[in-house]
């Protein structure tokens, strides 16, 4: 490898590129898969007893279906399977398989559903269009097969998420072998595209994951985290940033918010145009923001008290000083917004009441439904996190990437495996992408801590469960209207469990707080500028005890959610005062220019 040079292959590579760069060679694939196709035909193999679960997916494949050892090894997980449901499935399979192959016999071209199967190459060959026509029944024969399984809930939908991996991951489009499309393009380029490819791929094991975006279109404060500001303080943990008023005026009651620490801040600064930190500054507010650091050694024995605590609470109070306001009003994204609900009821349980309204966008509250993401969270996996980083150690961002990735694989995964490797084409540059790839690590206690006691627990939503810095949790007891905004394709939050926060906060004036759900999902559709004026979002005034009843009676508006929120932000922060004409006060000096040196250290530098 050119250590100079990631992108350039070595000579021996460059030599094997070379030869198979002979556009004589590709041009000669098609007929030879023509020919094998042919010689399949011939053989006409009988239908196996039992389906055969092999993959590449074919009419002969690599393995061959073992009931006895698939009831052995549910057995050892909890679950079973009705020989009835067995046996139903098989004849099914048989009966669909059997038509398949009659079809690709009379040189019929087989329906294709998938849509990463939808091109015409696929249908053009009968070699292809039987490849493809089998894997599709073979995946609904393991889909079927998993949900005839019975068993625990937690159990049934492990089995599901492993099968669709499964399915995922072999699927013809990720191969080149069986992949007409790249063969295609080989051809076309005259093999430029697969030197490209191999290239490509080479990069990315150098960087240590699949690239989704040209990751040299952007620069952290400079193309993305832009907005000018000053950071006036910093700890351990954060950074607190202060951003320049861009009115003459501003409300008198500032907003800090308080980002997730999976990944960077400027999720919400992405560029101008989609800047929810800029949109709010440009509303007449004076915005400040937690920019965390990305865990090092250093700390890597900090506490979810120490998060709660030494970072949001500790924020919340320089916030009130440099303002001189003794209520503020406070936003949450994610993670950010469990953390900043937890300081909150602490602050309550001390006898403090500092913000005036509370935003919580596509946050956990209530843990009872995690979504996709529970796949991952059980007794045995936690009890080996927290015997690895329970005490001291570090959570490491490429693993959060990884996890998130699997959950939506053929989207964040797969497609970029045919395109940037098989078919050698570019990715474009995409902010939103820059920095879903620019992640973070977490010290191991606070982690294992969250996971316990939130996901695992459940504990945060039971008033005096959790104790936290010597106060019990209770998070009635926090009385500010809040705004909580779900989005309703949202895989990492459902939005009915995002719903559930509205019976948790201010449980004395209920009717003041407001729930709003927008279109698409956990970031795209928080990311959903007022001015671009896209998708959709549904309110509705009276909050029902049932989410579904409160969608039934939900009015739809088009466009973005943006709009209701800056007019409920408007009405808790206060007179309009004369715009700050420096970052800080006496006490809180300017460090350093916006973003901040702490959000551009990257996960990969540090472990």
């Amino acid at each position: 490898m050119n250590k100079q040079n990631p992108q350039q292959p070595s000579p021996d590579v460059s030599a094997w590129l070379a030869q198979m760069s002979d556009p004589k060679f590709w041009a000669s694939l098609p007929s030879q898969f023509q020919s094998q196709f042919q010689h399949l035909q011939q053989l006409q193999p009988p239908l196996p007893p039992f389906p055969n679960t092999g993959f590449p997916f074919g009419a002969a494949g690599a393995g061959q279906f073992d009931p006895s050892s698939l009831m052995k090894q549910l057995g050892e997980l909890g679950a079973s399977l009705d020989a009835a449901d067995m046996l139903r499935l098989q004849q099914d399979y048989a009966q669909q398989f059997a038509e398949l192959w009659q079809s690709a016999a009379s040189a019929k071209t087989p329906a294709i559903t998938d849509r990463r199967l939808s091109a015409p190459a696929w249908q053009e060959s009968p070699y292809f269009a039987f490849q493809a026509a089998a894997y599709e029944l073979n995946s609904r024969f393991l889909l079927a097969l998993a949900d005839a399984v019975k068993g625990p809930d937690k159990v049934r939908h492990k089995l599901r998420f492993a099968v669709r991996q499964m399915i995922d991951a072999m699927s013809p489009a990720n191969f080149l072998a069986t992949n007409p499309v790249a063969q295609q393009k080989i051809i076309e380029t005259r093999g430029e595209s697969l030197t490209k490819g191999i290239a490509q791929l080479l990069a990315d094991l150098q960087k240590g994951h699949i690239s989704q975006t040209d990751e040299t279109a952007f620069e952290v404060g400079k193309d993305v985290g832009a907005s000018e500001g000053s950071v006036i303080y910093e700890n351990e943990l954060f950074q607190l940033i202060q951003y320049k008023p861009l009115t003459k005026t501003v409300h008198a009651v500032p907003l800090l918010i308080v980002p997730p620490c999976i990944n960077k801040f400027y999720i919400l600064d992405l560029q101008p145009q989609n800047s929810l930190v800029r949109y709010t500054v440009e509303q007449g507010h004076t915005v400040f923001l937690i920019s965390w650091r990305n865990a090092d050694a250093s700390i890597d024995g900090a506490t979810w008290e120490q998060y709660v605590d030494g970072a949001v609470v500790n924020a919340i109070h320089i916030v009130q000083e440099v303002s001189k306001q003794p209520q503020i009003n406070a936003l949450g994204f994610c993670v950010g917004g469990t953390i900043l609900s937890c300081a909150l009821a602490l602050l309550a349980a001390r006898g403090e009441d500092p913000v005036s309204s509370l935003t919580l966008l596509t946050t956990f509250l209530d843990f009872a439904d995690t979504g996709a993401i529970d796949v991952y969270i059980d007794e045995m996996q936690l009890a080996m996190r927290e015997q690895m980083i329970g005490k001291r150690g570090l959570m490491a961002g490429r693993d959060f990437s990884s996890a998130f990735s699997s959950l939506r694989p053929n989207d964040l995964l797969w497609n970029y495996v045919e395109s940037n490797y098989l078919k050698g084409e570019t990715p474009t540059a995409f902010d939103l992408l820059y920095w879903n790839a620019d992640s973070t690590n977490l010290p191991g206690p606070m982690f294992c801590y969250y996971l316990r006691h939130m996901y695992l627990e459940n504990a945060l939503k039971d008033p005096g469960r959790l104790t936290v810095a010597g106060e019990k949790i209770d998070l009635r007891k926090i009385t500010a209207p809040a705004f909580i905004y779900a989005s309703r394709e949202d895989h990492i939050v459902p939005w009915k469990s995002a719903y559930a926060s509205v019976a948790l906060l201010n449980a004395s004036k209920r009717a003041n707080n407001r729930f709003v759900l927008g279109a698409s999902g956990h970031i795209a559709g928080v990311i959903n500028p007022a001015s671009r004026n896209k998708r959709n979002y549904w309110t509705n005034d009276k909050l029902e005890a049932d989410p579904d009843a409160w969608l039934a009676k939900a009015r739809e508006h088009p466009g973005s959610w943006w709009s209701e929120w800056a007019a409920f932000l408007g009405k808790h922060a206060g007179r309009k005062v004369a715009a700050p004409k420096a970052a800080g006060s006496v006490r809180y000096k300017k460090i350093e220019p916006a973003p901040g040196r702490y959000v551009k250290v990257k996960a990969d530098q540090i472990i």
